[in-house]
């Protein structure tokens, strides 16, 4: 068994699970309609807008603050989507079957964030489509809204990555989702309450993910805020990759 048969094998169980749909519906039809929300304010400040010559545009009152709702559902939608993915294979007792037929840990866990990341990835580009279908009749600033996207498919990634070394040290799914939600908003909030006490720019500042999402959400993109996304993610995985293994050697 390799890799691509784990990824084969876990986009089946997502396309004929009822909760990958039920999610995408709910979070399509919420994101929908804040969507025409946000599109009716624009068109009746619209004339005031105009006014100002450097003032928001469509992507900074619908394209952008669309996107950062969709990242604070991602926040609650990603634990759920990756739950099962190993505390499922081992509350099952098929974590073993694959050992006895030779799947590595990493092809394992790959496999499953691979599959998890086809599914986060088109969820953005569906919700991206919204704005998108307005190109003609607007004014985008595509620039802003690149680095916004990629923004949001650098958090989907980490989120997804967190979600699964999650769900590879528990033994409930349920579990398993509840500790990448607690994961997830503390990294969230990690700097909240230096800021409150007006530190700003301390060891807190860089390690909260809302620090790093936040400029690429107005536009700015910089290796730093990447890097932290990537770094983040890469070890969870390996954290993931690493406990399998040891489950491997252990059984």
């Amino acid at each position: 068994m390799s890799l691509s048969a784990v990824l084969r094998l876990e986009l089946r169980r997502l396309l004929v699970q009822p909760l990958p749909w039920v999610l995408a519906a709910l979070t399509l039809a919420w994101l929908a309609w804040r969507f025409i929300l946000m599109l009716g304010q624009f068109l009746t400040m619209q004339v005031r807008l105009a006014a100002w010559a450097d003032g928001p545009g469509f992507t900074d009152l619908v394209a952008v603050p669309l996107l950062a709702e969709l990242a604070l559902l991602a926040c609650a939608v990603v634990p759920l989507l990756c739950m099962s993915m190993l505390a499922g294979e081992r509350r099952a007792g098929r974590l073993a079957l694959y050992a006895g037929m030779g799947l590595s840990a990493r092809a394992l866990v790959l496999g499953k964030y691979l599959a998890a990341l086809a599914w986060l990835l088109p969820w953005l580009l569906l919700v991206l489509a919204m704005p998108l279908s307005l190109a003609g009749a607007t004014a985008p600033d595509w620039g802003k809204l690149a680095a916004a996207a990629l923004g949001l498919a650098l958090l989907l990634s980490t989120l997804a990555a967190l979600a699964i070394a999650c769900s590879a040290h528990v033994g409930h799914p349920a579990l398993a989702a509840v500790l990448a939600l607690v994961i997830t908003l503390a990294l969230w909030t990690l700097n909240l309450g230096a800021r409150w006490a007006g530190l700003e720019g301390g060891a807190l500042d860089a390690l909260a993910m809302s620090t790093h999402l936040q400029p690429l959400l107005r536009g700015v993109v910089s290796s730093a805020d990447v890097a932290w996304f990537v770094l983040v993610g890469a070890l969870a995985l390996a954290l993931a990759v690493r406990r399998v293994d040891a489950e491997k050697a252990r059984g």
